[in-house]
């Protein structure tokens, strides 16, 4: 009767998930990893328009339930997000193609810059490529901001939530997972006295059911799987440091960012003040202002934002090469980072998801979920005021009294260039609607053009 009914349980699921062809899958996986410009914001932003809007395969709830749970967990969110979507879609093997596919194309490019700069100095000429990108990402960040915050905050009490968490994080520099947690115990209190602006259908808005809540791959498939992607992740720092020693800039990278994947909380944005610490201070892999040479390089090529961390273990080991030549020495320093740092994201995914879907149908989790929405949008919008400031002015500097800590430009620095095409890259998706692809392709060829005219 046991089998039957589980039988009867599983067989839809396989059914559901079978709408969406794998080669349909794999090609949205890689759009959206060659896409995938601007850091979190605009990752999130991309997922968001063809995931929910044009392929409708997740819901808004559904996306934002993914998202929340994604912000919580060390690393970088965005990969994290592709993970849990291509895991919803296809299980372990959708996860691993997505997550995989996301990052490919930006550790290239990074692996090739890193190469370029180690050999010839800046790469500059980069930035001025994808100077028109940049324009349009902003427009698609904030377009997202605005569909997310209508369907996401339905209510004033929604809506001054979403305001004090952009505030946290923007002026006061709360960590993210402090105002989630803080979200939560507000949404929950307003749910258990029964408040109507905290009051939300559990599961709602999950009609399309890629993964239902009644799925779960059991015990014994958590232990297999954790413990095949543990051998992956320490394998190599095992090796290192059993082969090399302690005293090696490969055994050095291996433990370091393989330690930064799990205590990092917050995003990209987090971590970066943590690594490029440690790599200028503690381990000497750069020097000062190299970091935001490989964060422009990072900013301005498709993956993650924290793919600078390959830029910082590239450039540890090529100055540190032992018996390589200091470009072998920077690309396997380069692989090696990225490795340890990536590999940890489908541990946490396949670890949790089984068991944040299931929290879709808890009616006493609903409000609370609800709160930690309202917060993500804030955070969403201070992921997109960020990218703003940093693409429409060469100078940003912090500017610190007590406990603020606010970013400001400065005035003077002000890019009319980058401005005007920001502009019309606004004007093109929130009154002409067009679409991703064109807007993107129209501003990467504006950026060109100007580039070339002004040389």
């Amino acid at each position: 009767m046991r089998e039957a009914v589980q039988k009867n349980r599983v067989a839809p699921a396989m059914e559901r998930r079978a709408a969406i062809p794998f080669a349909e899958a794999f090609t949205v996986w890689l759009r959206i990893a060659l896409l995938s410009f601007g850091g979190p914001a605009g990752q999130i932003a991309i997922m968001h328009r063809l995931l929910v809007e044009e392929k409708k395969w997740l819901s808004e709830e559904r996306f934002l339930h993914a998202l929340n749970f994604c912000m919580l967990l060390p690393g970088p969110e965005a990969q994290q997000l592709t993970i849990y979507a291509g895991w919803l879609t296809h299980r372990i093997l959708g996860g691993i193609v997505a997550g995989i596919l996301f990052v490919l194309p930006g550790a290239a490019a990074i692996m090739v810059l890193s190469w370029v700069y180690a050999s010839f100095g800046n790469t500059g000429y980069v930035e001025a490529l994808f100077f028109g990108l940049k324009a349009a990402v902003l427009a698609i960040v904030l377009q997202a901001v605005v569909k997310i915050g209508k369907k996401a905050l339905q209510n004033r009490i929604m809506i001054a939530i979403s305001g004090c968490s952009f505030l946290a994080i923007f002026v006061f520099s709360v960590p993210f997972p402090v105002i989630i947690l803080t979200a939560a115990a507000i949404g929950y209190l307003g749910g258990q006295l029964g408040l109507s602006a905290f009051e939300r259908k559990a599961g709602e808005g999950g009609e399309e059911e890629l993964n239902p809540a009644g799925y779960h791959p059991g015990v014994m498939g958590l232990v297999k799987t954790t413990l095949v992607i543990l051998i992956l992740w320490l394998t190599p720092s095992a090796l290192l440091l059993g082969l090399a020693g302690p005293e090696n800039v490969f055994t050095d990278i291996s433990l370091f960012f393989s330690k930064m994947a799990v205590v990092t909380f917050g995003g990209a944005y987090a971590v970066l003040a943590y690594v490029a610490q440690a790599a200028v201070g503690e381990f000497g892999w750069l020097r000062p202002g190299e970091m935001l040479d490989g964060l422009g390089m990072a900013e301005t090529t498709p993956g993650p934002l924290i793919m600078v961390t390959q830029f910082v273990g590239f450039m540890g080991a090529y100055r540190d090469p032992g018996s390589f030549s200091p470009l072998t020495a920077g690309m396997l320093g380069g692989l090696l980072t990225t490795w340890v740092t990536f590999v940890p994201c489908f541990l946490w995914i396949f670890l949790g998801a089984p068991y944040v879907e299931t929290l879709r149908r808890n009616t006493a989790l609903s409000a609370a979920l609800a709160t930690i929405t309202a917060a993500v949008v804030g955070v969403i919008l201070n992921l997109a005021v960020w990218f703003a400031l940093h693409v429409l002015f060469e100078d940003v500097e912090i500017w610190k009294a007590g406990p603020l800590a606010l970013e400001v430009p400065a005035l003077q620095s002000f890019d009319p260039t980058a401005g005007l095409l920001s502009a019309l890259a606004l004007i093109a998706v929130f009154r002409l609607k067009l679409g991703m692809a064109p807007l993107i392709l129209l501003a990467a060829l504006t950026g060109v053009g100007l580039n070339a005219f002004a040389a």
